[in-house]
């Protein structure tokens, strides 16, 4: 498991949910918009002080950032797609 790319994909997943963009982090967390555009991407190596403050500007546990999320390295996250409202599976 690369850890970089785990790191990255939670730290975008969390963002995202919160309606945030890179810019808007960058301004809560102090770190630049290039450097957590590098971690989304599993290019950094941060340090748990880094992902301390990362966590603390999200207003999440620092543990959300490297918890497992089930995915292997290099896959891509797939949106849900969701059924129209009354339609149903049929084989």
């Amino acid at each position: 498991m690369d850890m970089r790319k785990l790191v990255g994909r939670n730290l975008a997943r969390l963002r995202q949910a919160q309606k945030l963009t890179q810019e808007e982090l960058a301004m809560r967390s102090g770190f630049s918009q290039q450097y957590l555009s590098d971690m989304e991407r599993g290019l950094k190596n941060p340090t748990i002080i880094t992902l301390y403050e990362i966590a603390l500007a999200l207003r999440v546990s620092h543990v959300a950032l490297v918890e497992p999320d089930g995915m292997a390295d290099g896959a891509v996250a797939q949106p849900k797609r969701r059924r129209a409202a009354g339609s149903s599976r049929s084989g």
